[in-house]
């Protein structure tokens, strides 16, 4: 990749899911890849989040298929737009065990990059949580988005609140989940890891 997309970030959630990870024969993962359609993500001159995604995502579908612990559904597959209810709702009636966002970031400090992981549960620092408002805010993008999210507003600090209840109760599990992959996306890619956030 060139320096235009040198952040990478992956948001990762888990399902709820009340049985123990050791009791399951088999995982289902469900792999979101970020923004597409008439949502492009972050652009650089060359690259459009949304295709970079879309690739990611494929690429990580085709290595958890391979093991037969694993069954992968993707939220997308193509170019289109997927509202964020609907990417929600698959993994949430498939009864997805794991709910992997993927998003990348471009950044014009020339100095920075590598990867991060960050599990979406009780927020540190205003930086993560704009993240998830910006990444939040495709909803707007979405027609009627006013009646289907009954007036929500993805940027509002009752979002806030929303988004760290939902979250809090598997905290602990999704940030083992996201040191895993950061440790392997840095030893994988050797791009420097800038660590799992919340």
């Amino acid at each position: 990749m060139r320096k235009a997309w040198p952040l990478w970030l992956g948001i990762v959630l888990l399902g709820g899911v009340g049985t123990s990870f050791r009791l399951l024969k088999s995982y289902l993962v469900v792999v979101d890849a970020g923004h597409g359609g008439k949502d492009p993500g972050a652009s650089g001159k060359v690259y459009k989040e949304k295709d970079i995604t879309l690739a990611v995502a494929r690429r990580l579908a085709a290595l958890l298929e391979k093991d037969p612990h694993f069954r992968v559904r993707l939220t997308r597959d193509d170019d289109t737009f997927v509202e964020l209810n609907r990417r929600a709702d698959t993994a949430n009636k498939l009864h997805a065990d794991f709910f992997v966002s993927i998003h990348c970031n471009a950044n014009p400090k020339k100095d920075i990059y590598g990867s991060e992981t960050y599990a979406l549960g009780e927020h540190k620092s205003q930086e993560n949580l704009s993240v998830v408002m910006r990444e939040n805010s495709a909803i707007l993008l979405e027609e009627g988005y006013q009646r289907t999210y009954e007036g929500f507003d993805p940027n509002s600090e009752e979002a806030y609140i929303i988004f760290s209840l939902m979250q809090h109760a598997f905290l602990k599990q999704s940030l083992r989940l996201a040191r895993r992959i950061e440790d392997n996306m840095a030893q994988l890619t050797r791009r420097p890891s800038r660590g799992v956030r919340q």
